[in-house]
């Protein structure tokens, strides 16, 4: 791996995780590591371009039918993809049909960039992912597979402690705050062959007293009326949290671009 590359482009492609969810701007959208990432590289590169065609919700079929073609179109140096975990949190998953759609995707992208990068995603400790565990080892050791044979570079956020660690996730439990998407930008700019700005990403934030039991059972409650009942209605109804929405950043346009609007719109 090269180290502290000059790449010009990226594109990311996805679901909630890479749209950046749960890291909330001031403005109601989203930031998240790809948009983090793709600002340190800018910072290097000037004319860097990026885009962002993640969408929430998203399977990993609408993933490869939406989102795998266009990427691939854009010929960017470096493509992140990370699909496949909204499939396995279904009550009725068919991991062949998911392993069979990754490669798909992987085999379409990786000629069409200088690098590929795929993801173990992280996984929050607690009874859910205990539950989901065997199908997330088994997606991720598809991923382990693909890229050993495309030459992708594989990120391992699963094995990662900081990132288990409950208080990098938002009060949703299905996304990391702002915090965790940081360490996330940093794990993957670190893979990429830059020099570290963090090398402690892995270690979780220093101890903290626990909180109480009421304080649990009240968290608990609150969760299953905001977001774990609402959840499970889309399922039952088959809808999704994405369904209308636009990619994040549909065109490969250059970063300073998509930021200037923003920066504009502050007051004096």
């Amino acid at each position: 791996m090269q180290t502290n590359p000059t790449y010009s482009s990226l594109v990311a492609v996805g679901d909630s995780f890479t749209e950046g969810m749960s890291d909330l701007l001031p403005d109601g959208s989203y930031r998240g590591w790809a948009d983090v990432l793709a600002g340190r590289m800018a910072a290097r590169t000037p004319g860097f371009r990026y885009a962002n065609l993640a969408v929430r919700g998203k399977l990993i079929g609408q993933i490869v039918d939406e989102q795998v073609e266009v990427a691939a179109a854009m010929q960017a140096d470096v493509i992140t993809l990370v699909g496949g975990l909204n499939d396995t949190l279904r009550p009725k998953c068919d991991m062949g049909r998911v392993r069979g759609l990754l490669t798909e995707a992987v085999e379409r992208l990786a000629p069409s960039c200088e690098r590929l990068v795929l993801m173990r995603s992280p996984g929050r400790q607690g009874p859910v992912l205990e539950r989901f565990r065997p199908r997330m080892e088994e997606l991720y050791a598809c991923v382990d597979d693909l890229a050993g044979k495309y030459g992708a570079v594989v990120v391992d956020l699963y094995g990662a402690p900081s990132l288990a660690d409950p208080r990098l996730w938002d009060v949703d439990r299905l996304h990391l705050t702002a915090e965790g998407h940081r360490r996330v930008a940093e794990a993957v700019w670190q893979a990429l062959g830059y020099e570290p700005e963090d090398p402690e990403w892995r270690t979780p934030p220093p101890a903290t007293a626990r909180p109480g039991w009421i304080s649990r059972r009240a968290a608990d409650v609150s969760f299953a009326r905001q977001h774990l009942l609402p959840w499970i209605g889309r399922r039952l109804t088959g809808r999704s949290s994405g369904d209308g929405r636009p990619a994040k950043r549909p065109e490969l346009l250059p970063y300073e671009d998509l930021v200037r609007p923003a920066a504009d719109a502050e007051p004096a």
